[in-house]
């Protein structure tokens, strides 16, 4: 660590000798064809510009490293890694200084090339340059003063015992806020508060409730307020089991409303048997119109079979007959239905002619077709 600190004031007094006398010597060493360009006056005003600034930035320079010789006795812990961060900075300043140098060498060659423009009779090059350097100066002055501020804060709240260095380093904006936010009091307030109850170093602090928590019950309270007039005083709102009755009509609704829509999604493999007597009795209606010509009013068959016995062509379960009504048999003279009624129509035909079984009408037709038994 020792070797670290020499090396540390070497680059110090180095950083300082090439401030103040290898930039000065690079920016009047120039070549003979530098001559014309120092001889102007605001070259010679932005020269000396330059080299007062370089002596500003050499000064302080020393003085952000005294700074931070004195923050790494303070804090030993933190040393090394201060002492590289430091001479980093200091290297850096070199290598800009050197780099300034540069720029002074080459600029006013640079100007006799280029006789086309020029600013109060310096090159566009040589005057812009020039500006740059000084440009760059202010802003490493600026980065010192930033720096040494720092390092004086962090060193004034250390001497005062307001804060050790750690928490110095990892306070943010966000812990600040939230102590503002939340009303804590600091830790050299808490004797006002202080109720004297002490257990086992255990003090007891009247510490006010934090804001939003006090603001969110506030809110709370006038909400239950509102709530209990709505719906207790004012019945402008429907209570619960109120809200489960328009629920459960309002599903009731959507229900009849499905079945309707999907009575004609009926076909030969879904179609089943209705019972209820307004199905039966609209079925009634239609075989009247349509089957009695070829069945007999009573069933009894005519042209067509008998439809009261167990015998049947195509099968005699509710879908069977489904099937028959829709798409006929043509070729045996009976057409289909299809097109003419809807399929809950035909539905309920189909059940009809099922409810029709065991009626026994007078003079019935002989019966046609397949013994059908009737299944579970």
């Amino acid at each position: 660590m020792k070797n670290l600190f020499e090396r540390y004031n070497w680059l110090k007094k180095v950083s300082i000798a090439a401030s103040i006398f290898v930039i000065p010597f690079g920016a009047f060493a120039a070549g003979p064809p530098a001559t014309s360009e120092l001889s102007n006056p605001l070259a010679i005003v932005m020269l000396i510009l330059i080299v007062a600034l370089l002596l500003v930035i050499a000064l302080l320079s020393n003085v952000v490293m005294g700074a931070a010789d004195l923050y790494l006795q303070r804090f030993k812990e933190e040393k090394k890694k201060s002492a590289d961060a430091s001479v980093g900075k200091i290297v850096t300043i070199l290598v800009l200084c050197l780099f300034s140098s540069t720029l002074f060498a080459q600029a006013p060659t640079t100007a006799v090339a280029t006789t086309d423009s020029s600013i109060a009779g310096l090159s566009a090059v040589s005057f812009y340059s020039l500006l740059s350097v000084l440009l760059l100066e202010v802003v490493i002055i600026l980065a010192l003063l930033y720096n040494l501020k720092s390092l004086l804060k962090k060193e004034t709240i250390a001497m005062k015992g307001e804060a050790s260095e750690k928490d110095v380093v990892n306070e943010s904006s966000f812990v600040t806020w939230w102590d503002k936010f939340n009303s804590f009091k600091p830790i050299k307030e808490e004797a006002s508060i202080d109720l004297g109850h002490d257990y086992d170093g255990i003090r007891e602090l009247d510490n006010r409730l934090p804001p939003w928590w006090l603001y969110g019950f506030y809110l709370c309270i006038i909400f239950a307020g509102i709530y209990l007039y709505r719906y207790h005083v004012a019945h402008s709102a429907p209570l619960s089991a109120e809200e489960l009755k328009i629920e459960m009509k309002k599903a009731d609704d959507e229900k009849q409303a499905y079945l309707k829509k999907a009575a004609n999604n009926i076909d030969e493999n879904t179609a089943k048997l209705l019972t209820d007597p307004k199905d039966l009795e609209a079925a009634k209606a239609i075989f009247s119109t349509i089957c009695a010509a070829c069945h007999r009013p009573d069933a009894g068959g005519l042209v067509g079979p008998n439809l009261t016995d167990d015998y049947w062509l195509h099968g005699g379960s509710v879908k069977d007959i489904f099937k028959t009504i829709k798409y006929g048999y043509p070729d045996k003279g009976m057409k289909s239905w299809k097109d003419d009624y809807s399929p809950l129509q035909i539905e309920q035909l189909a059940s009809y002619i099922k409810s029709l079984r065991g009626t026994n009408p007078p003079n019935p037709k002989a019966p046609q077709g397949t013994l059908y038994t009737e299944t579970k």
